[in-house]
């Protein structure tokens, strides 16, 4: 039986389907979100006919993981590859232990699997004590030192600490990412000094809240600059057109871009290419899959 066509989640409004001027790497897309259950092959097609032909998926505890790496696994489609990261959240700090700290090992082993991660310090909810979320990143910096993959960081209003810790694993680690960067310059420059990447999404299109990163964006050297949705998060508040429900998915990524390059003062094909090219070679991945020309 067909699936329906008036739902939010099964088409895009014509106003919102921008395909990118280059193939773009979406480096942190949630696609296990309970969200993407019923439609995931079309948001992938979207996805494709957008020109996002890589996508990244965002695991936040083993469930979400072991998720990612299968569906990695399942969609290999021409013209879009998949894969996965692999970690515990800060939210869900409490719950490390050496079981899970063994599971974790074991999905670094995977192929599929390209970063240690999502992993970090939030120090704005606190869903886990602070103690408890530093014990369970101090661990995974040492499963990335361990599988030599690089680390998918989050943090939030815990600049400081991060550096610290970082700081004095910075020999050991090797490249890392800063994903849905949020924070200040001085906290900005800190992570460059650190020889971070650093990964924007729409939040730099919020005109309650985005102002600053607008003004630091020009600041981020390219071969150190990626792009992300973040999604189903994190929905750009200046689109052209309404989007029903207000699910972000990696096809609205082109609009992200669109903002960035303006901000920065370059052309959107030019960006594009440069944080393709970045997160190629921050994750390793191959080639970019051969993009799915769009007839007229």
């Amino acid at each position: 039986m067909a699936a329906p066509t008036d739902t939010f989640d099964d088409v895009l409004p014509e106003a919102l389907r921008l395909r990118a001027a280059a193939p773009l790497v979406d480096i942190g897309a949630n696609l296990t979100h309970e969200s993407f259950a019923r439609d995931l092959p079309a948001v992938l097609g979207r996805a494709r006919a957008a020109n996002v032909t890589t996508l990244i998926l965002t695991g936040t505890d083993r469930e979400h993981a072991e998720q990612a790496v299968a569906m990695a696994r399942q969609f290999t489609e021409p013209g879009l590859a998949l894969f996965a990261t692999a970690g515990v959240h800060p939210h869900d700090a409490s719950r490390w232990d050496a079981g899970l700290a063994a599971a974790m090992a074991g999905l670094h082993r995977q192929p599929e699997v390209v970063a240690v991660g999502e992993c970090g310090l939030d120090f704005n909810r606190n869903f886990s004590p602070p103690a408890e979320q530093e014990q369970a990143f101090e661990a995974q910096l040492a499963l990335a030192v361990e599988s030599g993959k690089p680390l998918f960081i989050h943090e939030r209003d815990a600049g400081r600490r991060m550096r610290e810790m970082l700081h004095a694993w910075r020999d050991d680690i090797g490249d890392a990412v800063v994903h849905c960067f949020t924070a200040d310059r001085d906290t900005l420059f800190g992570y460059l000094d650190l020889d971070l990447h650093i990964g924007l999404t729409g939040w730099l299109c919020d005109e309650r809240r985005g102002h600053h990163l607008r003004e630091l964006v020009g600041e981020i050297p390219l071969n150190r600059l990626m792009v992300e949705t973040d999604c189903p998060y994190l929905l750009p508040r200046n689109l052209p057109a309404k989007l029903k429900g207000r699910r972000h998915e990696p096809a609205l990524l082109p609009w992200i871009v669109r903002e960035i390059a303006h901000w920065r003062g370059i052309g959107e094909e030019a960006l594009a290419n440069a944080t393709s090219d970045t997160a190629r070679t921050f994750f390793r991945l191959p080639a970019a899959p051969q993009p799915i020309h769009q007839e007229n």
